[in-house]
């Protein structure tokens, strides 16, 4: 990472473009500008900061909205006047509430991605008023008995010909799940890998 800081080369304005691409998606999710703190800060402490050139000041990505951009890895193009950064998003990019300044939307594991995100920041802010705060400041078991409402739920919706609901009540079981998975600590790359791993195994076995 100190190469980077070494070897970035910044304008006559001292700024250096950034592309901020999701680490997961490769979706781009916004593009803006850094200087020197802003680069070294982005570097050292693993989340983003850029330089706004209309206020002409140093932002950090997420200080007040709670969007904040995890690091997972910075580099700079072939001629290193341009910055990399590909991040876990812990929330939207854009300041509309957009997962893309671009009007680009996550497919169902980005959007699973987000979701958990969100759910995450929840459990580490426990912001007063949010129902996902409630369900972590009940503690596992309620966690647990709105899942398996949840499930139940899903089964009656399922054995209706409107498909509505089974749709609107299989979106909160999910969303218990991803509490669950929160609260016990296991990301959705576990399930994503546990998934593929299985997947491997099927294709390895002949059928009879």
């Amino acid at each position: 990472m100190n190469d980077i800081l070494e070897q970035a080369k910044f304008g006559a304005d001292g700024l250096i473009p950034a592309i901020v691409q999701d680490a997961r998606t490769r979706e781009v999710l916004t593009v803006a500008y850094m200087n020197k703190e802003a680069l070294q800060l982005t570097v050292e402490r693993s989340e983003t900061y850029f330089w706004s050139r209309s206020r002409q000041q140093l932002w950090h990505k997420g200080e007040t909205s709670g969007n904040l951009q995890k690091v997972v890895k910075v580099s700079l193009d072939c001629d290193q006047d341009a910055v990399l950064v590909e991040v876990d998003p812990r929330g939207p990019a854009c300041h509309t509430g957009s997962y893309s300044c671009f009007g680009v939307e996550p497919e169902v594991e980005g959007i699973l991605q987000e979701l958990y995100a969100v759910i995450e920041q929840r459990k580490e802010q426990r912001p007063e008023g949010s129902y996902t705060t409630y369900l972590f400041n009940s503690g596992l078991d309620k966690i647990l008995k709105k899942v398996g409402e949840e499930a139940t739920e899903t089964i009656v919706a399922a054995k209706n010909a409107e498909t509505g609901r089974l749709v609107s009540e299989t979106g909160d079981l999910l969303y218990h799940l991803l509490v669950l998975l929160v609260e016990r600590g296991i990301r959705l790359e576990d399930i994503t890998r546990e998934l593929k791993e299985r997947r491997v195994a099927t294709k390895g076995t002949k059928s009879t």
